[in-house]
């Protein structure tokens, strides 16, 4: 199968990598690991604005999704742009609670949608963590059939990205919704983070390796460019088919999401993630993870004793790659889950 973006899809990325280039986003970034959230919940607003979260949240609540694709394709220009927050896991939240319908739905889809409402979330199998708990507005939690508002932020654990905190949720907190349906609803959004994660990690990959290329093409050695070495073309052509081996992945598991979600009575929010797009998902997940922390490497060797100075905005992405590669489905989960599917 050939796939191609259309027109529009291309004109949502070029639209969402023009505003995030016009936001400085390296100083929101410190600003939010200093943990003051305003800029990076102003800057969320502006992403609600051009529909980026409403892409998860069903039209009956609010949303035009769920349109994998286009989600794809805005977690790309997010990842590259490296926006602090829970994205992936607000997305996900937008399958879970979709699936789960009633009350809880109808309370926070909507805010979803708007942006005005930021929402982290811990699944079981995937980790007890729930990132950036303490800028979310709710922290949900799945355990069994039960769909549970975290009561409190829990402990904090140690993150290799200071713009990216790690809580423990408090147990407890009276069930919002429970059933069969919820455990469907959980695989959904299990499916959901970790396909957004690989986007956010190619994203992540493509601009280490933009950077990097810009780099080396400046810095020189024996009077020429580092970057005419053979050695060092190389390693950058290596990087670049990382890169590009794991777009069509990621592409094809929006496909099978998308196909998932259409099929007949599936509904707005209902897809339990089959075999299929899950193996799918798991796929482009473990490639485009592994393929953004080689980028990270990459950039870290061609940059030198530079590359590790806190001073350098490059710092925030070498950093961001590996937590991208290992959340929501370690490189080792998503090969087991490839082979099962």
């Amino acid at each position: 199968m050939r796939f191609l973006l259309t027109d529009e899809q291309r004109e949502f990325g070029r639209s969402l990598d023009a505003l995030l280039t016009a936001a400085d986003t390296p100083a929101v970034l410190r600003a939010w690991a200093a943990r003051d959230h305003g800029p990076g919940r102003a800057l969320w607003g502006r992403l609600a604005d051009a529909g980026v979260f409403a892409l998860a949240v069903p039209e009956a609540y609010g949303g035009v999704g769920p349109l994998p694709v286009e989600a794809a394709v805005a977690c790309v220009e997010l990842g590259r742009h490296a926006v602090p927050g829970p994205v992936a896991e607000t997305l996900a939240a937008g399958a879970l609670l979709a699936g789960a319908g009633g009350p809880v739905a109808e309370e926070w889809l909507p805010g979803i949608a708007s942006g005005t409402a930021v929402v982290s979330l811990a699944l079981e199998g995937y980790g007890p963590y729930a990132p950036d708990a303490d800028a979310a507005d709710a922290v949900f939690t799945v355990t069994g059939d039960e769909l549970r508002l975290a009561p409190g932020l829990g402990e904090l654990s140690a993150s290799a990205d200071p713009a990216r905190r790690l809580f423990r949720p408090e147990p407890g907190g009276a069930p919002v919704a429970k059933g069969m349906a919820i455990r469907a609803a959980a695989r959904a959004a299990g499916d959901t983070a970790a396909f957004a994660t690989a986007a956010l990690a190619l994203g992540c990959g493509e601009e280490l390796l933009r950077a990097t290329v810009a780099y080396v093409k400046q810095r020189t050695q024996f009077g020429v460019p580092v970057g005419s070495f053979q050695a060092v073309k190389h390693r950058l052509a290596d990087t670049l088919l990382g890169l590009e081996f794991a777009r069509p992945l990621l592409y094809g598991a929006a496909v099978e999401l998308a196909s998932e979600v259409s099929r007949p009575g599936a509904g707005a929010g209902s897809a339990e993630g089959s075999p299929g797009a899950g193996a799918a998902v798991a796929a482009a997940k473990v490639t485009a993870g592994e393929a953004g922390y080689a980028a990270a490497r990459t950039a870290l060797q061609l940059h030198g004793a530079i590359g590790y100075t806190e001073e350098l905005d490059l710092a925030w992405w070498l950093r961001r790659a590996r937590p991208l590669r290992d959340a929501w489905g370690t490189p080792s989960a998503c090969r087991a889950r490839v082979l099962a599917g």
